[in-house]
């Protein structure tokens, strides 16, 4: 079951959300029960199988967590912090690396260990790095209250359960047990609702077009020209903000309609000036997880320049490998680490450039990477790249070639091969292109919202004409990590 579906839109979460508020006025517990419950209930409609895994990792994690909040002596809490965080990560390397490593390890000594072919537990990269950093934060004495009840909720909550945002128990625990939450809010419902009508559309809408076209191009990268490829990678570049940032805004509105405020995970990251400003605007959840768990105990910025570059390129290589077990990931994590490291020194030189060029520089940098982020295989990800960097030849779409002067400069008529002409995909991503750089994101929308008849009437157009698209229901990228 997926946000983008008829079974969520028209069953589980009215269904969900009525109950939710009967219940509470009977039992609050009651009610924090029957959300557990559907949460679970959504997690285990992908693979039942999978239940047991989270099942037994809520109920690990809370034990210690519990304890490492209780006991005396730093050195019992540093073993029971080892332990955790062990078993935290083993269970994600296993379903997610093992194949990984045995197959470099098979390549590289000749040997011929089983490769497993493990299926990826959904949700297991977000639930594994929020219980750590929960473990993290009881070892250090910030967690106020041992409910396992309320901790359940604080991972398994359904709207961010499986591609985040990774929450902070900070941020939501206390949520789940403050008695102003237990009424229904109108203002809430009405905000919710306009925001997971924009995110809705943003994936059925703009990003499931954007994946036509990518997964045509990447189907067919050896056949790819100039103008081929930049469309290609810029269509990917495209889907991918428009679904991730669609899921998030689905997340967040379908908290807000139990009252729960879930955190920002975009914040327009295609406006950004330098690497280091897009870092801040995406995934911001994950990269506040990578600087506050990694990149700070390991030192930060506090032992020198040089250890300081090295962090940087440590957390970065880690964003790359959680995103995937494979080494176009760890490339891509070690490229944004690269730029973020020369950004860091252009900056301490004291040099400057006009804003204009600072935003080209860094959205062709993104776009260029993505390629890595989306392609299965180097060879093919250099393809693509050859293609965009005018080396497998520069040809113009017959629309263009057409006009009188254009002409002289190319004897190469064709038509775009992704679709039928290239007026088409070109326009809309323009208007991609326009909405993310230059457009209000969802959220300052929503803080900017006064409930009116013209917003309703814009909700429902929106949510009208995207559950019209739900004729074939396609899952959102961040799945697959």
């Amino acid at each position: 079951m997926i946000f983008n579906s008829f079974e969520f839109i028209f069953m589980f979460l009215p269904i969900v959300f009525v109950l939710y508020y009967v219940f509470n006025k009977i039992n609050f517990t009651l009610s924090k029960v029957w959300l557990l419950a559907s949460s679970l209930f959504f997690y285990s409609w992908w693979n039942p199988s999978y239940l047991p895994l989270i099942l037994a990792s809520l109920f690990a994690n809370f034990f210690i967590g519990s304890y490492l909040g209780k006991v005396t002596g730093i050195a019992r809490k540093k073993v029971l912090l080892t332990i955790g965080i062990i078993f935290n990560v083993c269970l994600l390397g296993y379903f997610k690396y093992y194949d990984f490593f045995v197959s470099n390890l098979n390549w590289a000594l000749g040997t011929n260990f089983n490769v497993l072919h493990l299926i990826l537990p959904l949700a297991i990269s977000f639930y594994t790095f929020q219980q750590i950093a929960y473990l993290v934060d009881s070892y250090r004495n910030e967690t106020k209250e041992y409910n396992f009840l309320n901790y359940a909720l604080f991972v398994s909550f359904f709207p961010q359960l499986i591609a985040g945002p990774i929450v902070h128990h900070s941020q939501v625990m206390s949520q789940f047990d403050d008695k102003h939450n237990r009424k229904i809010n109108y203002k809430n419902i009405g905000l919710g609702l306009f925001v997971f009508a924009v995110g809705l559309f943003k994936k059925v809408g703009i990003a499931d077009t954007f994946a036509v076209w990518t997964n045509k191009g990447y189907s067919m990268y050896t056949d790819l020209t100039f103008v081929d490829s930049w469309m290609t990678s810029l269509a990917y570049t495209f889907q991918l903000y428009f679904d991730f940032s669609g899921y998030s805004d689905m997340a967040i509105g379908a908290g807000l309609l139990f009252n729960i405020v879930l955190p920002m995970n975009f914040n327009s990251p295609y406006k950004a000036l330098n690497i280091q400003d897009f870092w801040r605007r995406w995934h911001i959840t994950l990269s506040g997880f990578l600087t506050n768990y990694i990149y700070i105990p390991l030192g930060g910025n506090r032992k020198g320049r040089v250890r300081t570059y090295v962090n940087i390129m440590i957390i970065f290589l880690v964003s790359g490998f959680w995103h995937g077990a494979g080494w176009t990931f760890i490339v891509w994590g070690a490229m944004h680490g690269f730029a973020s490291v020369l950004n860091r020194l252009w900056t301490k030189a004291g040099f400057k450039m006009q804003k204009w060029l600072a935003w080209f520089i860094t959205f062709n940098f993104v776009n260029a990477t993505w390629v890595f982020f989306r392609a299965p295989s180097f060879d093919v990800a250099l393809e693509v790249l050859k293609g965009m960097s005018g080396l497998k030849g520069i040809a113009l779409p017959a629309e263009l070639s057409n006009y009188g002067f254009i002409q002289k400069f190319t004897n190469d008529f064709y038509q775009f091969p992704l679709h039928d002409g290239f007026m088409k995909p070109a326009i809309i991503t323009l208007l991609g292109l326009i909405i993310a750089v230059f457009a209000k994101n969802s959220l300052e929308l929503r803080d900017s919202l006064k409930p009116n008849w013209s917003y309703a009437i814009y909700v429902s157009v929106l949510l009208v004409y995207s559950v019209f698209q739900l004729q074939k229901v396609t899952e959102f990228l961040y799945f697959n990590f």
